[in-house]
C-alpha cells in the first residue's frame, strides 16, 4: 500500500497547495478580476515556481507593523498639524464645475485640498532642474528635505551632494531619504559617507533583505521625487537625482523628464509627505516644521498634491486618472515611459477617442524594460482601432509622466501608467488647475510628439504573427507587471 501511495504523494501535496493558494487569491479584499485570473493561471501552469512567485510578490504586503505605524503617523500628523482654517479660506480656489469635481475626488482619497496662490515653474531640462535645486539649497537657512527613488553618484549627484554638505556645515538641517533599492549603489558610496560626515542625514527607505521578504514585498518601493527647502520651495516630478545620460542605462539616453518648482501653500503638502516617510524609516518626528505656512502669491494658480501608496487608499491615482480622462471634451495628451494599463484605463482612453476627443499617447520607441515594452504593445491595436493616436518618441527614453486635458488642466506625476504605480509604489502627483500652466506643459508634450513616429493602425494590423504572438503573450501577464 505504501509503495502505491508514495509516488503520487508529491503530486497530491502540490495540488493541495495550489488549491489553498487559489483559495487565498479568491478571498482577497477588493479583488481585481484580471489580476486574480492571471495569478490562478500562473499557479496552475508553473508548478511550485508559481507558488513561490506568489509568495514573493503576490500581495501588496508592506508588513503589518510598518503599515500600522505608517497609518498612525499619518493620522497623528493630520491631527496635530492640520491645515489652518484661515489658510483654507484665503487659499480657497475658484474652479469650474468639472475642476471642482476633480479636486473633490483628490481631497476624498488623500485629504489634501486644492489651494490657490501657487507660483509653479515647469522644468523640462535635467541640468536646469539640478542647477535650480542647488541654487535654492545654497540659499537655504533652515532645512532641506529630499526624497528620491534614484540617486546616482554622477556629476549631478555629486554636485547636489556637495551643495547639501556645504549647507549642513553652515547649520542647515539636511535630510536625504532615498529608496533602498533604487539608490542601493549611492548608499554604499564614498559620496554618501562624505555627505554624512558633513552632517547630512542620509537614510535608505524601505530596506530590502531576504529576511524581510518573509513579511513584506521587496518590490514595494518609494518612487516619489520630492524636495522641500525651508518649507517655502518645493520640487516634484519625474526627475531623479541623475544626469540625462543616466549611466546605468546609458544606451537608452538621454532621459527626458518633466518636473515643477513650486512656491506657495501646496509646498506644505509636499513637506507633509516627506515628513510621513521620514518618520516611518527613522522614527524622528518633524511635525513642528508643518507650522511653516508658505505665503500665497497674488497671481498664483490653483494646485493640489496627491500622494498614494500601498499603506493608504491606493485606488486614488487610478480614480483620479479615470475621472480626468472621462472629463476631457476636446483634447487629451498623456506621456509615460511605461504603459501597462488596467482594463478600466484602456476602456477610458478608447471611449475618449471614440466620442471625439483628440487623444494622444506618447511613449518611448526604445524601452529599458523589454518585457514592459512587449506588454505595452499588446494594447496598441485596440487603442488604434478606437482612434487613439500613438506616438513613439525617438531621441531617447521619454521618462516624463504628464497629462493635459482640454488645454486647461495639467498633471505632473512620479507615477507611470502601469499597475505598479497604481497599486504598489509610493507616488506623488501635482494637479494644476490653470490654462497657462497646461498650455506650457502641452507645448512640451507637443515637442515630444514632433520627435516621435506616429504608429499606423494599418501597419500594426499587418505585423507578423510571431511579433503578435510575443506581444500578446507578454500582455497576458501584464496584470502582474
Amino acid at each position: 500500500m505504501f509503495n502505491v501511495v508514495w509516488p503520487v504523494l508529491p503530486l497530491v501535496i502540490e495540488w493541495t497547495l495550489r488549491m489553498i493558494f487559489i483559495g487565498f487569491i479568491l478571498l482577497r479584499r477588493r479583488p481585481n478580476p484580471a489580476v486574480t485570473l492571471t495569478w490562478i493561471i500562473v499557479i496552475l501552469v508553473f508548478p511550485f515556481i508559481g507558488l513561490i512567485f506568489y509568495l514573493l510578490v503576490g500581495e501588496a504586503r508592506l508588513g503589518r507593523s510598518r503599515t500600522r505605524r505608517h497609518q498612525v503617523i499619518m493620522q497623528r500628523l493630520h491631527d496635530t498639524a492640520p491645515v489652518p482654517k484661515d489658510l483654507l479660506v484665503t487659499a480657497a480656489p475658484k474652479l469650474t464645475l468639472r475642476d471642482q469635481q476633480t479636486a473633490a475626488l483628490g481631497e476624498a482619497v488623500r485629504g489634501n485640498v486644492a489651494m490657490a496662490g501657487n507660483d509653479i515653474e515647469l522644468i523640462s531640462d535635467t541640468d536646469a532642474y539640478i542647477d535650480q535645486m542647488i541654487e535654492d539649497i545654497e540659499q537655504a537657512t533652515s532645512f532641506c528635505h529630499l526624497l528620491y527613488y534614484i540617486y546616482l553618484t554622477d556629476d549631478s549627484g555629486t554636485r547636489l551632494g556637495k551643495a547639501l554638505a556645504a549647507a549642513a556645515k553652515r547649520g542647515v538641517a539636511c535630510r536625504l531619504l532615498v529608496d533602498a533599492v533604487g539608490s542601493k549603489e549611492f548608499l554604499r558610496s564614498s559620496l554618501r559617507r562624505e555627505m554624512a560626515q558633513a552632517g547630512v542625514k542620509v537614510v535608505g527607505a524601505l530596506p530590502a533583505s531576504v529576511l524581510r521578504m518573509a513579511f513584506s514585498r521587496a518590490d514595494l518601493r518609494n518612487h516619489r521625487k520630492i524636495t522641500v527647502i525651508d518649507g517655502m520651495i518645493g520640487f516634484t516630478g519625474s526627475q531623479n537625482i541623475a544626469c540625462a545620460s543616466f549611466a546605468p542605462k546609458a544606451k537608452y539616453a538621454p532621459w527626458y523628464d518633466v518636473s515643477v518648482r513650486i512656491k506657495g501653500p501646496t509646498v506644505r503638502d509636499l513637506n507633509m509627505l516627506f515628513i510621513e516617510d521620514w518618520y516611518l524609516d527613522t522614527d524622528e518626528s518633524l511635525e513642528s516644521l508643518l507650522a511653516i505656512m508658505p505665503p500665497l502669491s497674488e497671481h498664483g494658480v490653483t494646485a493640489q498634491i496627491i500622494g498614494t501608496g500601498p499603506d493608504s487608499y491606493n485606488e486614488a491615482l487610478r480614480q483620479l486618472l479615470l475621472s480626468a480622462i472621462n472629463s476631457a471634451s476636446e483634447e487629451l495628451i498623456l506621456t509615460t515611459p511605461y504603459f501597462v494599463p488596467d482594463e478600466a484605463t484602456t476602456t477610458a482612453l478608447c471611449t475618449a477617442a471614440r466620442r471625439g476627443v483628440d487623444t494622444h499617447l506618447v511613449v518611448p520607441a526604445r524601452n529599458d524594460s523589454p518585457l514592459v515594452r512587449l506588454a505595452s504593445r499588446s494594447y496598441y491595436e485596440v487603442l488604434l482601432e478606437s482612434g487613439v493616436k500613438l506616438h513613439e518618441f525617438r531621441p531617447g527614453l521619454l521618462h516624463s509622466k504628464t497629462i493635459t486635458i482640454d488645454r486647461d488642466l495639467g498633471v505632473v506625476s512620479t507615477a507611470n501608467l502601469d499597475r505598479r504605480s497604481f497599486e504598489l509604489n509610493f507616488e506623488v502627483s501635482v494637479v494644476v488647475y490653470d490654462s497657462d500652466f497646461a498650455s506650457r506643459l502641452r507645448f512640451v508634450q507637443r515637442s515630444y510628439i514632433a520627435h516621435s513616429n506616429l504608429v499606423s493602425a494599418r501597419y500594426w494590423r499587418e505585423r507578423g504573427w510571431s511579433t503578435r504572438l510575443t506581444q500578446n503573450a507578454a500582455g497576458v501577464f501584464s496584470p502582474l507587471l
